[in-house]
């Protein structure tokens, strides 16, 4: 009953769309309908605002850490079922029944998981984001980097067997959710975080003149 209940919370959980939420709340925006269409925070953040990008940030790290703090909370839980809860949640937000089964890239939401889990393995990948991005602008590529980091962490550290190979699927997930940004990035497509922040402010501008017209 457990492996049947837990997940499927999990996989709800996940689904919540906060992004899309928030885009209307705060802008009367669909971020599924503007910039990169994605409900995530960096889309949120470039289309409505950095503070509702980082609200959303939150709230997507939430849905992936709650569900695997519940089941550890448990105590003598069965073993691997917190790992599936957390590879569930992320599913859920990519694949949202809310949104017709559709959803976001998940690594909001993986940063929820293995904060819960593995917090050392999340230091390392937050560390290689900043750097990638730094160095490429490209948060896109960052975000890659950091969810293959997790798995190649807990293999070198001696990892559990059950979160080697969670671990490795939510990066399969990601990478799968990031294809057509590999593609970009191939092409040197894709969109660059400093460049569209400069950008933004005439953006807004536009928007508000075309408002009051």
């Amino acid at each position: 009953m457990e492996w049947l209940l837990y997940p499927l919370l999990a996989f709800l959980l996940g689904s919540i769309p906060f992004g899309r939420i928030i885009g209307r709340a705060a802008a009367r925006i669909d971020v599924q309908e503007v910039g990169s269409r994605n409900i995530g925070a960096t889309n949120v953040a470039r289309e409505v605002g950095l503070g509702w990008g980082v609200m959303t940030l939150v709230l997507d790290a939430l849905k992936g850490a709650a569900p695997v703090l519940v089941v550890v909370a448990m105590g003598a839980e069965p073993v691997g079922l917190a790992e599936v809860c957390g590879l569930a949640a992320v599913a859920g937000h990519q694949f949202s029944p809310f949104l017709r089964f559709h959803g976001g890239k998940g690594v909001a939401t993986a940063l929820g998981v293995f904060l819960a889990m593995e917090p050392i393995a999340c230091g390392v990948a937050l560390a290689a984001f900043v750097v990638v991005v730094a160095v490429s602008d490209a948060v896109s590529l960052g975000s890659m980097t950091a969810a293959c980091c997790i798995p190649l962490y807990l293999v070198l550290s001696g990892g559990s067997t059950e979160r080697i190979a969670v671990s490795a699927a939510v990066a399969g997930l990601i990478l799968l959710a990031h294809r057509e940004n590999i593609g970009r990035l191939l092409r040197g497509e894709e969109r660059r975080w400093r460049k569209d922040r400069r950008a933004q402010p005439r953006r807004s501008r536009s928007r508000s003149s075309s408002s009051s017209e």
